[in-house]
C-alpha cells in the first residue's frame, strides 16, 4: 500500500465552523487545535467586519487570515449595505490589509437581476485590479414540493462557466448531488479554495458535517490534490 499523502497547503479554520461562538473564538481555536490560518465569514458579528480587531486577533495567536468569505448569504444580505458590488469591493479591502490570498464569492441570486448579468465579467474586471483571488464557491439547486429551482444565476455549477478560481465545498456538492472527484479533476487548475466538510445531501439540509460524518469523498479528494500537487488551500467549515 502507497504512503499517504496530504496536500502541500495550509488548512485553516472557518469563522463559521464555530458558530454559535464568535469571530474571536476562532482565532483561539484554531491556535489551539494547530491549524495555519483562519478564513474569516463576514457576517452580523461586529468583530468579522473590524479590520483593525482582525488584527489584533491575527498577531495575538499568530493565526494569519488566508481567506475572507465575502457577505453573501441570504441571512447577510444586509451586512455592509445592500449593493453585492460594495460588499465585493469591502472584502478586497480587507483582504489586502489583512494579507488573505483568497476571497470567498457566491454567484448571484437570480433576484438580483443586474448584479447576475453582470456577476462573470464583473468579477473578472475587479480581478484585473488586485492580487488577491475570488474564488467563485459552487452551489446548489433546491427542492420547492415536487420541483427543482435554482436560485442562482448565472449557474449554481461553477463547470458551466469560465471562472478562473473556484471554491470547492463538499456540503454543497452533497445538496446538488454532484460527483465532487469528477468536479475536482475537471476544475484542475480552477481550483485554488476548498471548503472540507460533509454531508449526505437531500431535504434542502446544507449540513455542513465532520468530514468522515457524511457520504462525501473527503479523503480521495485530498490524496487528488497532493497528487496533482494543486495550490488550493483548505478550510474546514
Amino acid at each position: 500500500m502507497s504512503p499517504i499523502q496530504v496536500p502541500d497547503a495550509p488548512v485553516v479554520l472557518s469563522s463559521a465552523s464555530v458558530y454559535p461562538e464568535k469571530t474571536p473564538a476562532a482565532f483561539e481555536i484554531a491556535a489551539k487545535l494547530g491549524y495555519d490560518g483562519v478564513e474569516v465569514l463576514v457576517s452580523s458579528d461586529p468583530a468579522s467586519q473590524d479590520i483593525d480587531l482582525l488584527r489584533r486577533l491575527s498577531d495575538y495567536h499568530r493565526m494569519p487570515v488566508t481567506a475572507v468569505h465575502s457577505p453573501c448569504l441570504v441571512l447577510t444580505q444586509r451586512v455592509w449595505g445592500r449593493d453585492p458590488w460594495g460588499k465585493l469591493v469591502r472584502s478586497k479591502e480587507m483582504a489586502e490589509a489583512l494579507g488573505a490570498r483568497t476571497i470567498v464569492v457566491h454567484p448571484a441570486f437570480r433576484w438580483q437581476r443586474d448584479y447576475a448579468r453582470e456577476f462573470e465579467t464583473g468579477v473578472a474586471r475587479m480581478q484585473d485590479e488586485t492580487d488577491v483571488v475570488f474564488a467563485v464557491e459552487n452551489m446548489y439547486p433546491v427542492r420547492v414540493r415536487d420541483r427543482e429551482v435554482v436560485p442562482y444565476a448565472p449557474s449554481w455549477n461553477p463547470l458551466d462557466r469560465d471562472y478562473p478560481d473556484v471554491t470547492l465545498d463538499l456540503s454543497h456538492t452533497a445538496m446538488s448531488g454532484s460527483d465532487a472527484m469528477d468536479m475536482a479533476k475537471r476544475l484542475g487548475d480552477r481550483l485554488s479554495h476548498v471548503h472540507v466538510a460533509d454531508g449526505f445531501g437531500g431535504q434542502n439540509l446544507d449540513e455542513h458535517l465532520i468530514p468522515g460524518r457524511g457520504r462525501q469523498p473527503v479523503a480521495e479528494l485530498l490524496e487528488h490534490l497532493a497528487a496533482t500537487a494543486t495550490r488550493a488551500s483548505s478550510s474546514w467549515r
